[in-house]
């Protein structure tokens, strides 16, 4: 992997334990906002849990350099934002304001950045290699 695909790892991890830490602390009742209504647990608990999740994902990218973890932990954080996505989706459905996110614009904007954070896992640690090779095997 070049430099591109090492700073992009890099920041990606760095972004991910800054959101988890928000989860956790001052950005706590923002991210309540994002889980939908239909989630049958309590929305606290889901924010504490997937800002505990955002950490160890960060953490994760920012230590892991060797081939084929490097590319586990790609697919594993390229899954986690796929998993989220439906709270962003409910977000704009149930027209829920948080971040500044008050109009259905800007909910709707926010929704085509959710791919772009699945391709940069992707991309950046090698994972669609790692799986192809561990699928050829």
């Amino acid at each position: 992997m070049g430099i591109l695909g090492v700073a992009g790892q890099i920041l990606l991890g760095a972004a991910l334990g800054f959101a988890g830490t928000g989860h956790l602390t001052f950005a706590r009742e923002e991210f309540q906002a994002q889980v939908p209504s239909w989630v049958p647990l309590d929305a606290d608990f889901v924010v504490l849990a997937s800002g505990v999740v955002e950490i160890c994902l960060g953490l994760a990218l920012l230590s892991v350099w060797r081939q084929p973890a490097r590319g586990i932990v790609g697919a594993i954080t390229a899954a986690f934002f796929v998993a989220v996505f439906p709270g962003n989706i409910a977000q704009f459905v149930e027209q829920k304001d948080g971040f500044g996110m008050d109009t259905d614009a800007a909910r709707g904007i926010r929704l085509l950045f959710q791919p772009v954070l699945v391709v940069w896992a992707l991309a950046t640690t090698g994972a669609v290699r790692v799986l192809r090779r561990s699928r050829a095997s």
